[in-house]
């Protein structure tokens, strides 16, 4: 019996770690020196600790235990359910804290900005947001660094309320909304953009009512190398834009004059959930709809880095010296989209892929 033609595997894609048990992971960094820190955001699973780092093969709470068990979900000094960490320039680790388990509302104290010295493993600042910054509905999703400006760029990708890039001066901790409720930033309805991933439309699926669109919108993001452009993706949506970063910071400026500067990029070949950069001008992004991580040229052109099943919705990314590093998380088999049942399977997965580049480092 001949073999039946089967879909081909692309790229290298290595294995870091395979979560075995415990919450699925979203977020992923890599410190200069190597270390790996992961977390996991409370969407329903057992999640005992929000933030690890991976040491010898284990997953750990990070920087402690005790920073990882709140009060509640306004508790300023703790981490309540945190969906991404990013490593900056300097090599701090900053967490990026929704205050909203479960995607609940925001109370002032939950969503906040978390610097930790990885010298020290101590929590060193903090930044928590206005409720005219992050709003009730908000879902504070990823972040970006650019040191010269003291700039950090972060995005909005709530599902029940308007969307936006949330801007913060590190100088000062003082933060703004921009390209708030602007088109570029919210979710294609379903005349627009029909989702598809596992070859079945990705919709929200409860077990007691019909099926309904995601509406989950600015959730990837990324800043050019030369730090002149940040770079941003809805969830739901093929498309992605660019806006001006200088605008952004600038308070003098309307909200008109920084929409002026937005830039249609174009179609990226699939949704992303995730953005990266790296230091020679290249643009990587997170394809969920096709098991696939994708990086775009200096020139526009396309390329596929790494194609695989395994890539069971490649959700964040992080370039460390030489590496892209990327989770799996399988988001789209959970309950809330399979019609009541939980489809994921262990492990979830963490993946390497070589590059011949390193992170921007914009200081």
């Amino acid at each position: 019996m001949t073999e039946q033609p089967r879909d081909t595997a692309l790229g290298t894609l290595e294995t870091v770690h395979t979560f075995e048990s415990g919450p699925m992971p979203t977020g992923v960094s890599v410190s200069r020196a190597g270390r790996v820190f992961v977390n996991f955001p409370k969407w329903g699973d057992d999640v005992p600790f929000t933030v690890a780092e991976i040491r010898d093969g284990q997953v750990v709470p990070f920087p402690d235990l005790d920073r990882n068990q709140p009060r509640d979900d306004a508790d300023p000094e703790a981490l309540v359910s945190v969906q991404s960490i990013v490593v900056d320039p300097a090599d701090r680790l900053w967490i990026l804290d929704t205050g909203s388990p479960m995607f609940q509302p925001t109370k002032p104290g939950g969503p906040k900005l978390v610097c930790v010295d990885l010298e020290t493993d101590t929590v060193v600042r903090t930044i928590t947001f206005p409720p005219d910054v992050a709003l009730p509905t908000t879902y504070l999703n990823d972040v970006r660094f650019d040191l010269r400006r003291n700039a950090a760029y972060i995005t909005d990708s709530s599902d029940q309320g308007p969307n936006g890039l949330i801007v913060v001066d590190l100088a000062n901790g003082e933060a703004w909304r921009r390209l708030h409720d602007h088109p570029s930033t919210k979710a294609l309805p379903l005349s627009e953009f029909l989702p598809v991933v596992e070859g079945r439309p990705f919709l929200e699926r409860p077990e007691d009512g019909p099926p309904q669109p995601v509406r989950m919108g600015a959730d990837g993001i990324a800043i050019a190398a030369d730090g002149s452009r940040v770079y941003y993706c809805p969830l739901m949506s093929r498309r992605w834009h660019s806006v001006s970063a200088e605008a952004l910071f600038d308070r003098g400026l309307s909200d008109a004059d920084v929409a002026a500067t937005v830039v249609d990029e174009g179609d990226k070949g699939g949704a992303a959930d995730g953005l990266e950069t790296d230091d020679r001008g290249r643009f990587y992004l997170t394809n969920w709809e096709h098991n696939a991580v994708l990086r775009r040229l200096p020139d526009g052109t396309f390329e596929t880095l790494a194609h695989d099943s395994r890539l069971l919705w490649p959700d964040t990314m992080s370039v460390a010296e030489g590496y892209l590093y990327v989770t799996a998380n399988q988001l789209h088999r959970q309950a809330n989209y399979q019609n009541g049942e939980d489809k994921r399977r262990y492990p979830y997965s963490l993946f390497r892929i070589p590059i011949d580049a390193g992170p921007v480092r914009l200081r």
